[in-house]
């Protein structure tokens, strides 16, 4: 069962998430073992200290070199999370069985057993440091809808085009296949391929009729969920203390399998300025939106995105509006929060929500 618990939580001292350079690695593994702690992720939070243990030890490799050298932003580039993701995949291919003990919650020697893995598979590890974790999960669409229903609200037309960069897999670009019970308030289809009920703190958000027009993503690697490789990579980047989101992942394979989300290859900025160069449909909102992702996305086309929907707010009008959805992480709380611009009206941003990373809880702040 997920866990995650909306009630008040610590704070903690800001971690400036592009931090580079002497230091910087062992403060993101160190990061990263309280984040996993914070999220409801104790498995994950020991195999990430193991590691950390690993790398303050004088054991020496070239996947250690290359991990105690990294020569970008470690948190910003979730490189504990890359290493971690190897590991489990090793533990779901029954490829490294030292590991049963942690990931079965037992007592063991997390960094004797993290050390011999890392250097026992050493070949199969180096792979996973060459790019980002692939955090697709269904259960952030629930924020999505909440946001729409609030631009609903709002008086934006009710019938969504959504826009989704780093999209993965497409998972969220399903979101109107999925059902949700936000606060009371339901919305999607009776035949919904999975359903959503975060445990919901505050007043529910308006409870209006909406609609999806379309989805549409990008990737700079995107991934098919009908391939039984990829989509095995993709599980290895669930939490394994998480197991209903291996649940959720089963059914994304199977809804893909249906029919496969519309997911082009293409980097964030190129496919921003393409689709928002699109003729818009007059009575629908067209979208941006994201989750967990804006931290991947290089500064040169976070500048490019951020002017190509200023440039498309300017121009938009009550009948063919704009807006920008993210769930993303706020790293001086270790929580995500749920935020929402929209034009015409000056695209000032408005928190709508805190919520747990993988959607187990929202609490809702909009009106509060």
């Amino acid at each position: 069962m997920e866990m995650g618990n909306s009630a008040d939580r610590p704070a903690y001292e800001f971690v400036d998430i592009n931090t580079a350079g002497p230091g910087a690695v062992a403060t993101a593994f160190a990061n990263q073992v309280a984040y996993c702690q914070h999220a409801g992720a104790p498995i994950t939070a020991r195999v990430v200290a193991g590691i950390a243990a690993v790398l303050e030890s004088d054991a020496e490799s070239e996947l250690l070199t290359r991990i105690r050298g990294w020569q970008g932003a470690p948190l910003a580039d979730a490189l504990p999370l890359r290493v971690a993701g190897g590991l489990h995949a090793l533990h779901l291919s029954h490829g490294a069985p030292e590991l049963a003990p942690i990931y079965r919650g037992e007592n063991a020697d997390d960094a004797a057993i993290t050390g011999e893995v890392l250097a026992l598979h050493e070949a199969a590890l180096l792979p996973w440091l060459d790019g980002p974790p692939q955090t697709n999960e269904a259960g952030r669409s629930a924020n999505f809808i909440a946001a729409m229903l609030w631009l609903a609200d709002r008086g934006l037309p009710p019938r969504f085009e959504c826009l989704e960069i780093g999209s993965s897999a497409g998972i969220n670009l399903m979101l109107d296949r999925y059902s949700y019970d936000l606060g009371g308030v339901q919305v999607g289809p009776p035949d919904a391929v999975m359903h959503f009920a975060p445990l919901w703190q505050g007043a529910p958000p308006p409870d209006i009729a909406i609609s999806i027009a379309s989805t549409k993503g990008c990737d700079v690697a995107p991934v098919d969920l009908t391939d039984p490789a990829q989509a095995l990579r993709l599980k290895a980047y669930i939490w394994p203390e998480h197991t209903i989101r291996f649940e959720r992942m089963d059914a994304a394979i199977r809804a893909a399998h249906q029919c496969k989300p519309d997911l082009v290859q293409m980097n964030a900025a190129d496919f921003v300025e393409a689709e928002l160069a699109r003729p818009q449909e007059a009575g629908t909102t067209r979208v941006l939106m994201h989750s967990i992702v804006w931290q991947y996305v290089p500064a040169d086309q976070q500048v490019r995105v951020t002017s190509a929907m200023a440039a498309a707010g300017a121009r938009a009008t009550r009948e063919r509006p704009l807006a920008w959805i993210m769930v993303e992480a706020d790293r001086s709380v270790h929580r995500h929060k749920l935020t929402v611009q929209c034009w015409p009206g000056g695209g000032e941003e408005t928190q709508l929500t805190w919520s747990h990373p993988h959607g187990a809880d929202i609490a809702w702040l909009a009106g509060a």
